[in-house]
């Protein structure tokens, strides 16, 4: 499907990943190169350039059963996130453009294989959850 019918802008969307409870990544691809944006129920598409990034920040919204930035400025962390633990703010971290592995390690005062290792846990509660609303047919 196409969001514009002029050729110099001509973009493309496509289902890049879809989830549970309505939560997907959406690719719009242009001249530009592809985006990927999240969406879900009562919360503002965001767009990431990496599709991995979109990914761990599904994980995060998962992790903490939903969450809204809409409020919080544009430095600000919802207070779900907040109120989750160190290992989801990592992730959460990573998935903001001002930040890295490197820079969420030293914030952190750890090393970048424990950012990793939050990072798994995050995406394991995240798959759980996931499996969990599919077994109670939450689709």
């Amino acid at each position: 499907m196409s969001r514009t019918d002029d050729p110099a802008t001509m973009e493309e969307e496509s289902i890049h990943a879809a989830y549970v409870l309505d939560v997907r990544i959406v690719e719009t691809r242009s001249r530009d190169g592809p985006s990927y944006r999240f969406e879900a129920p009562g919360h503002e598409g965001l767009e990431f350039d990496d599709p991995d990034l979109a990914e761990l920040y599904v994980d995060v919204y998962f992790d903490v059963n939903g969450f809204e930035e809409a409020g919080t400025g544009e430095r600000g962390v919802p207070p779900e996130i907040i109120q989750a633990g160190r290992d989801t703010l990592a992730a959460y971290f990573l998935t903001q453009p001002f930040t890295d592995e490197n820079w969420v390690a030293s914030f952190y005062g750890v090393k970048t294989a424990q950012v990793d290792r939050y990072v798994s846990w995050v995406r394991q509660r995240a798959e759980e959850i996931r499996n969990g609303a599919r077994e109670r047919g939450m689709e």
